[in-house]
C-alpha cells in the first residue's frame, strides 16, 4: 500500500537517488535554493516553480504537475482528444515493428507541423483529481491521450500487465492500490524511471529491470503523438501499420 508522504519528501528522495544537490537543481531551474528547500520542507509548490523544476529534473511538466497534485492547464494538455484512437493503434503496431524500422513513426511524428489548438481537452473517464497514487498515474496516461481501453491494450502489448479496461478506471478513482508490478509497467509506458515513479507514488519496489527497447520506443511515440491532431496521428498510425505489414511480408 502506498504511503501518504508529501511531495517535498518524495522530491528529496529523487534528489538523493540522483545524487543531485539542492543548489545545483535550483541553478538548473533558475530558482533560488531557498525556494527549492521550501518545497522539500513541505511548502505547496505552485505551477510556476514546477514548470521550471520539471525540465531541470528531466520530467515532462505535465507529469510533475500531476504528481504534485495540481490541475493541468490547457496549454499542457494533448492537442486533440480525437487522436486518442490513433495513439492506441500506433502503439500496438510500433512494438511489433523490427528494431531497424521502429524509429520511423517517431521520426515522422516529430516532423509534422504543430497545429493550433481549437478547444479544451475534455477526455471521457478522467476521474476527479484526488490525492491518491492511482489517480495520478492514470491521469498521467490520460494526458498522453490514452483512454482506459487504450491503456489496457498498450500495457498488455508493451508490458506483462494484463487488466481489463474497467480496472484502469478503478485505479484512477483511487479505489485500487498500486502494486510494484503496476508501477514498474506504468513507468515503461510513461518513460519514467520506475524507482522515481515509485518514490512519487509511495510504492516500495524490489529489484527493477530496465525497459525493453520497444517499450522505450513506445513511450517516446506516445508522448510525441499528444501534440498532434487526429488526422496527423492517424497518418502516423497508418505508417506504423504499413511497416508492421512490411515486416510480416519480409
Amino acid at each position: 500500500m502506498a504511503e501518504h508522504v508529501g511531495f517535498g519528501a518524495r522530491l528529496a528522495w529523487v534528489l538523493d537517488h540522483r545524487e543531485l544537490g539542492v543548489e545545483e537543481l535550483a541553478d538548473r531551474a533558475g530558482l533560488s535554493a531557498e525556494d527549492v528547500r521550501a518545497v522539500i520542507a513541505g511548502a505547496a509548490p505552485g505551477e510556476g516553480p514546477l514548470r521550471r523544476l520539471a525540465p531541470a529534473l528531466g520530467f515532462h511538466t505535465v507529469d510533475l504537475l500531476i504528481l504534485a497534485g495540481l490541475a493541468v492547464p490547457d496549454d499542457l494538455a494533448p492537442l486533440d482528444v480525437g487522436a486518442e484512437r490513433w495513439a492506441r493503434d500506433a502503439l500496438l503496431d510500433v512494438v511489433r515493428i523490427p528494431a531497424s524500422m521502429r524509429g520511423e513513426p517517431l521520426r515522422v511524428a516529430r516532423s509534422l507541423p504543430q497545429e493550433e489548438r481549437t478547444g479544451g481537452f475534455t477526455p471521457k473517464g478522467l476521474a476527479p483529481l484526488v490525492d491518491e497514487p492511482g489517480n495520478k498515474v492514470i491521469r498521467m496516461l490520460r494526458y498522453r491521450n490514452l483512454g482506459w481501453s487504450g491503456m489496457a491494450h498498450a500495457l498488455a502489448f508493451v508490458t506483462p500487465t494484463y487488466l481489463s479496461a474497467a480496472t484502469y478506471g478503478v485505479i484512477g478513482s483511487g479505489r485500487k492500490d498500486l502494486t510494484p508490478r503496476l508501477i514498474t509497467d506504468f513507468a515503461v509506458l510513461l518513460g519514467i524511471d520506475a524507482r522515481e515513479l515509485a518514490a512519487f507514488t509511495g510504492v516500495d519496489l524490489g529489484e527493477v529491470s530496465l525497459p525493453s527497447p520497444e517499450g522505450a520506443d513506445a513511450a517516446a511515440l506516445l508522448w510525441e503523438l499528444r501534440r498532434l491532431t487526429a488526422a496527423q496521428a492517424q497518418h502516423v498510425a497508418e505508417l506504423a501499420r504499413s511497416l508492421r505489414g512490411d515486416s510480416r511480408n519480409g
